[in-house]
């Protein structure tokens, strides 16, 4: 399980120091893909299969669920970690989803999130501000 959120730059060649905490559940080969609200996610490859399993479970026939797909596995790449604990973030994903040299990296249950800084600041606000209603809302749910 990944918790936790930790403060890391990019090397100038795009290379994200995985923290010690994360990197031996993570494991020597992960996937990054799109993640939600403006983030890149990365799984190991065990959750990564589920996902897949998910996703291929989608009807191709419904229009909402084509979209979700081709958006999704458009994003695919494999990461390796190597034995200084870094991955290569594919600049063309860096570049896409504009993650920048100032990171934030976020363990988020089965997946570890990678936000560019001001972005998660801006974003962790406002999930901040909204904490107890969310929780409220949840637990009516349940």
């Amino acid at each position: 399980m990944f918790y936790g959120s930790y403060s890391h730059n990019l090397d100038n060649k795009g290379r994200l120091v995985v923290p010690s905490k994360m990197r031996d559940e993570l494991g020597a080969k992960a996937y990054i893909l799109k993640g939600y609200d403006g983030c890149l996610s990365i799984y190991k490859e065990a959750d990564f299969m589920k996902l897949m399993e998910k996703i291929n479970s989608l009807s191709f026939t419904k229009k909402s669920a084509r979209l979700f797909i081709r958006a999704q596995l458009d994003s695919v790449c494999e990461l390796e970690i190597d034995r200084q604990g870094r991955a290569l973030l594919p600049t063309s994903l860096l570049n896409r989803y504009s993650i920048g040299k100032e990171v934030v990296v976020v363990g988020v249950y089965d997946h570890i999130e990678v936000w560019n800084k001001s972005d998660y600041e801006e974003f962790s606000k406002t999930a901040n501000s909204s904490f107890e209603e969310n929780a409220e809302e949840l637990e009516d749910n349940d």
